[in-house]
C-alpha cells in the first residue's frame, strides 16, 4: 500500500500543527513525587485534557481520562479489517534535565547547513554538527527547536502527534485499513513510572511506543537497569579539634567517586557499552549520600558492576576506621528482549511499515527504557518506533519536519499490516 500525496500532505499537516500546539503545554514530572502519587506533577492532566477532546472529536469510543492521568480510547477497526488489536503508546510528560515551562517552538525553514543558532533566549546556544551530526541528512528540510531556555518535548509530545495525526487521518479518509486500536497516553514516563498505575483491561496483547530517535529506529531490546543508593556515615568532630578524630562524610564520598572508573559513565560509552551514572550526591560531615544508575545490556555485566562498589565500600571502610557505607541496590527494570525475542512478527511488521514509509530500518537496542520495556515484561510485548527527535532532555532538542511526517507515515501503515490479520 502507497499513500497518496494527498494524505502525506493531511498528516504533514496534522502531526506539525499538533506538536507545535502541544508542547506549549507544561508537563514536566517531579521525580521527588515518584512512588509517591501518580501523576507525579498535576499539570500533566492540562495536556491529557485537549487529548481528551481530541480524541472524542476524532471519533473513538471509550475515552476516559482516569484519576491517574491515563488516558484511553478506542478506534474500531475499519471495515473488512480482521480481529487484531494493537495498542499505540506515547507519553505526555518531560524530563526536567533543563525546564520544560512556556516551551516556545521556532522554524528553521529550509535548513542549508553548518551550525544552528540565534537562540531567542540564549544567543550563545548553538546546535552543530560535533553534537548533532544528523543535521546533514535534513539539509533543505524545516527543523524545529525551542528558544534556547528550554527543551522542546519531542520526547514525546512528537509521538503524541504522530499518533494523532494517524487517527486523523484514519477519519478523514475511511479506504485506509486499520484493526481496533487502543491508544493509551500515560503520564510519568520520564521517571520511570509510566506503567505504574496503568490499567491492564484497556491493553491489547501487542503494543507499539512512539518515543524513539531519529527515522528509522526501531527497538525492541533495552538497558537491565538498577538504581544504587550509597550512604555514607562519618564521625564529625569539630575541625578545630578534628586532627584522626573526624571522617567527614562528604569529601569521602567524593573520593569514592574519584575511585570509580571514569571510562564506564555515559560520556564515554555508546552501543552495547554499559555504565555507572550518579545522579546526585549531597551530604555534610556526618552523612552522605550518593544516588546513581547501572546499566548494562547483560545481567553478568551489571552483577560485576554491583560487586564493584560493594569491594570499594569495604575498601574505603578499612582506609578510614569508624566510616559505615551502606549500599542498597533496586532493579528497576530488565531487558525488554527476554519477552520480544518471542514474538518476533511484532518487530517484523514494525519493520515493514517503516520501509513502507520510506525509511531504511535501523534496528537497536534502547540506551535506556520506555513504557515499552515494562510492558513487555508485564507480558505485553511492545516495541518501540521512531518519533523523530534528537538530542532529548536539552537546549538543543530538534526535530526535523519531515521526521514528523515519517512516524505518523509508519503508525498509518503498521496499522494496515495489522488490518490483514
Amino acid at each position: 500500500m502507497s499513500l497518496s500525496q494527498e494524505i502525506k500532505d493531511f498528516l504533514q499537516e496534522e502531526a506539525l500543527t499538533r506538536f507545535l500546539s502541544y508542547v506549549k503545554v507544561h508537563t514536566t514530572s517531579d521525580e521527588s513525587q515518584a512512588g509517591v502519587k501518580t501523576p507525579s506533577s498535576d499539570n500533566q492532566f492540562d495536556l491529557q485534557r485537549i487529548l481528551e477532546k481530541e480524541l472524542q472529536e476524532l471519533g473513538l469510543q471509550d475515552v476516559e481520562l482516569d484519576n491517574h492521568c491515563y488516558l484511553y480510547g478506542t478506534l474500531p477497526a475499519s471495515p473488512g479489517a480482521g480481529n487484531a488489536v494493537i495498542g499505540l503508546v506515547a507519553h505526555v510528560d518531560t524530563s526536567s534535565a533543563v525546564p520544560g515551562d512556556n516551551v516556545k517552538p521556532r522554524i528553521i525553514e529550509n535548513y542549508q547547513g553548518g551550525p544552528i543558532g540565534d537562540f531567542p533566549e540564549d544567543p550563545n546556544l548553538q546546535i552543530t554538527y560535533n553534537d548533532s551530526p544528523e543535521l546533514k541528512k535534513f539539509i533543505g528540510d524545516d527543523i524545529i527547536t525551542a528558544s534556547g531556555r528550554t527543551l522542546l518535548s519531542a520526547d514525546d509530545k512528537a509521538g503524541i502527534a504522530e499518533i494523532m495525526a494517524a487517527l486523523a487521518a484514519f477519519q478523514k479518509y475511511p479506504e485506509l485499513k486499520h484493526p481496533e486500536v487502543r491508544v493509551i497516553f500515560t503520564p510519568d514516563e520520564e521517571i520511570g513510572m509510566g506503567t505504574a498505575k496503568i490499567n491492564e483491561s484497556k491493553l491489547p496483547k501487542f503494543n507499539y511506543t512512539l518515543d524513539g530517535g531519529e527515522p528509522g529506529e526501531l527497538e525492541a531490546e533495552c538497558f537491565d537497569a538498577w538504581g544504587a543508593e550509597i550512604k555514607f556515615q562519618g564521625i564529625s568532630v569539630h575541625p578545630g579539634f578534628a586532627k584522626n578524630k573526624m571522617i567527614n562524610a562528604a569529601t569521602t564520598a567524593a573520593r569514592f567517586l574519584a575511585a570509580m572508573p571514569d571510562f564506564e559513565t555515559p560520556e564515554h560509552t555508546e552501543l552495547r557499552e554499559g555504565f555507572f551514572h550518579v545522579t546526585s550526591i549531597a551530604g555534610s560531615e556526618e552523612s552522605a549520600l550518593i544516588k546513581m544508575i547501572i546499566r548494562d545490556f547483560e545481567v553478568p555485566q551489571n552483577e560485576k558492576r554491583m560487586e564493584y562498589l560493594g569491594k570499594l565500600a569495604e575498601y574505603f571502610e578499612a582506609r578510614y576506621q569508624g566510616l559505615k557505607i551502606d549500599i542498597e541496590f533496586k532493579h528497576q527494570y530488565q531487558n525488554m528482549w527476554v519477552v520480544m525475542e518471542q514474538y518476533p512478527e511484532s518487530i517484523e511488521l514494525a519493520h515493514k511499515a517503516i520501509e513502507m514509509a520510506g525509511v531504511e530500518v535501523d534496528q537497536k537496542a534502547i540506551r535506556g527504557g520506555t513504557d515499552g520495556s515494562k510492558l513487555s515484561l508485564m507480558g505485553y510485548p511492545t516495541p518501540n518506533l521512531f518519533a523523530g527527535g534528537v538530542l532529548f532532555h536539552s537546549r538543543k532538542e530538534w526535530i526535523a519536519k519531515s521526521a514528523l511526517l515519517k512516524a505518523a507515515e509508519t503508525a498509518v501503515h503498521l496499522c494496515a499490516l495489522w488490518a490483514e490479520k
